[in-house]
C-alpha cells in the first residue's frame, strides 16, 4: 500500500507512460477523439499555460500579456480565415462552454429552444434540466425536440416547420435553434428550415463540434452561408487540435458573445491551449483539404467492409455517411456496452451508443443497440482504404465469430506498428504517442 507522498508521485507518470505506451499499440476510433501533432504538443508545455490573460485581447485584466494577445490575435485571425467568418471568438475552453457562452448572449432563462434528444444524436450540452443538460440545468432553457426521421438519420423538415408553426400559434415560439449533434452522418437542413426560424425572430446556431475539421477542409456543409447565426464549435474532434474550444459569427453578434464568453462563462481561458489552437489552424490551412477528404473516404470504406461483413451499418442505402462517423446496429451480435468491452480487451476503442429508437425499446445508454465508429484518428495516422478493411476484420472476429480477444490484440498490436507518426502536419519527427519526459 502506497503510504508516502513519492509513492504516489511516480504511480501517476507510471500510469501515464503505461497509457501511451497503450495508445501506440491500440486501433483509437473514438469519433470524439484525435492526435495532436508533436507542434501542438509543444504549444501545450509552453508557459502559456501559468498565465492568465482575462479580457479580449488589448483590454487585458492582467499584466504580462503582450506576446499572448499576439498569438490569440494570430488565432483570431487564423480562424476567420480557415471557415470565412466574420467574427471569432477563440476562448472558450471547450464545445461546451462555447454552447454555454451562445446561450448567454442569444437567449434569457425559461427561452424554448429546438434541439436533437440524446438517442438522436443530440449533445448533453442541449439536454433538458432533467437530464442534468447543460441548456435546461445550467441556463434555464426549456428544450423540446426535433422531429426526427430515422431512415435518414436527419432532422425532419417538413415535421419540424409545423411544430414551429404550432408553437408560434401558441404565442411561444423558439427563441433558439440548436442543429448539430454527436452522431452527425449527414449535414443537417440549416438552408431548409433558416427563413422558418428566422421568421419567428429566432436565432440560428450550428454546433459544429463534431464536423469542424470537415467544414474547415470544405467538404461539408458551411453553416454560415446557409442561415446559421453563430457556429460554436470543440477543436480536438474532425480539428486535430488540443482540447479547447471556439464560437463563429458575424460582426453584428460580436459584443454579444465576447461578454457571454467573458465574463460569462469564463475567467482564464487556457491559454497554452490557445497556443496549440492556433498551431492547429496553421496545419488546417496547408493540409485540411486533403486530411478531411481521406477522413471521409476511410468512413465510407470502413462502413462498406463492415456491412459486408455482416454488419448492420445504419444508412446503408446512402453510403453510410458523409461525415467522419458511422453508425452499427449491434443487436443481433449482443448490447453496445459488453461489446466496447470486449473490443477494448482487443486494443479497440469505440464507444457504445444509443440508437435513435433504443429509448423506446427499452434499452439505455449503459448498454444500448449500438456503436459508434469515428475515423479522424485513424486518418491522422496514415491509414486508407486497406486499413480499413483490416479493421473492419478485427472487429468482426470479436463481435461476430467470438475470438479471443487476447488473440485478436496480439494481431492488432503487429498491425499498429507501421503506423506511429502523425500525418498531414509540418513537422513529425516525434511519434504520435512518444511519452515526453522533462524531469
Amino acid at each position: 500500500m502506497m503510504k508516502k507522498p513519492r509513492e504516489f508521485y511516480d504511480k501517476v507518470f507510471e500510469l501515464l507512460k503505461t497509457h501511451q505506451l497503450w495508445f501506440q499499440r491500440t486501433i483509437p476510433l473514438v469519433a470524439s477523439e484525435n492526435v495532436p501533432s508533436p507542434a501542438v504538443r509543444e504549444a501545450l508545455i509552453s508557459d502559456f499555460g501559468n498565465r492568465y490573460a482575462e479580457g479580449w485581447p488589448g483590454e487585458r485584466v492582467y499584466a504580462g500579456c503582450k506576446y499572448i494577445d499576439q498569438v490569440e490575435l494570430l488565432c483570431i485571425d487564423l480562424t476567420k480565415k480557415l471557415f470565412n467568418a466574420e467574427f471569432a471568438d477563440v476562448r472558450p475552453v471547450s464545445g461546451v462552454t462555447a454552447n454555454l457562452a451562445m446561450y448567454t448572449a442569444f437567449t434569457e432563462p425559461n427561452d424554448r429552444m429546438l434541439a436533437l434528444s440524446i438517442p438522436c444524436g443530440g449533445h448533453i450540452s442541449m439536454g433538458k434540466k432533467r437530464f442534468s443538460g447543460t441548456a435546461g440545468s445550467v441556463h434555464g432553457l426549456r428544450v423540446e425536440y426535433f422531429p426526427y426521421d430515422y431512415d435518414e438519420l436527419n432532422i425532419d423538415v417538413d415535421a419540424t416547420k409545423k411544430l414551429v408553426k404550432d408553437m408560434k400559434g401558441e404565442n411561444d415560439p423558439p427563441r433558439l435553434a440548436m442543429f448539430g449533434s454527436s452522431v452527425f452522418p449527414f449535414p443537417h437542413p440549416v438552408k431548409d428550415l433558416a427563413e422558418t426560424f428566422h421568421d419567428v425572430d429566432a436565432k440560428i446556431n450550428y454546433d459544429a463540434a463534431h464536423v469542424a475539421g470537415l467544414i474547415a477542409g470544405g467538404k461539408f456543409q458551411n453553416p454560415l452561408r446557409e442561415g446559421a447565426d453563430s457556429v460554436t464549435l470543440s477543436t480536438h474532434k474532425t480539428l486535430p487540435g488540443p482540447q479547447h474550444g471556439a464560437i463563429l459569427s458575424w460582426d453584428r453578434y460580436a459584443d454579444q458573445i465576447k461578454k457571454g464568453v467573458f465574463p460569462g462563462i469564463s475567467s482564464n481561458h487556457h491559454l497554452h491551449a490557445l497556443a496549440g489552437f492556433a498551431v492547429a489552424m496553421c496545419e488546417m490551412l496547408e493540409f485540411g483539404e486533403k486530411y478531411t477528404e481521406q477522413i471521409i473516404r476511410n468512413a465510407r470504406s470502413l462502413g462498406q467492409a463492415l456491412f459486408e461483413r455482416g454488419f448492420k451499418v445504419l444508412a446503408e442505402k446512402k453510403n453510410f455517411t458523409e461525415s467522419h462517423v458511422i453508425l452499427v446496429d449491434i443487436t443481433e451480435f449482443g448490447h453496445g456496452g459488453e461489446l466496447e468491452k470486449e473490443l477494448e480487451k482487443a486494443s479497440i476503442i469505440l464507444n457504445r451508443n444509443l440508437l435513435p429508437w433504443d429509448i423506446k425499446q427499452g434499452r439505455h445508454y449503459w448498454n444500448p443497440g449500438g456503436i459508434r465508429i469515428g475515423t479522424p484518428e485513424v486518418t491522422r495516422l496514415g491509414m486508407g482504404k486497406s486499413e480499413m478493411e483490416q479493421i473492419a476484420e478485427f472487429i468482426k472476429r470479436i463481435v461476430i465469430d467470438k475470438e479471443s480477444p487476447e488473440k485478436v490484440e496480439e494481431d492488432v498490436q503487429s498491425f499498429r506498428k507501421e503506423f506511429q507518426k502523425v500525418h498531414y502536419c509540418f513537422e513529425n519527427s516525434t511519434q504520435a504517442y512518444e511519452y515526453m519526459k522533462l524531469r
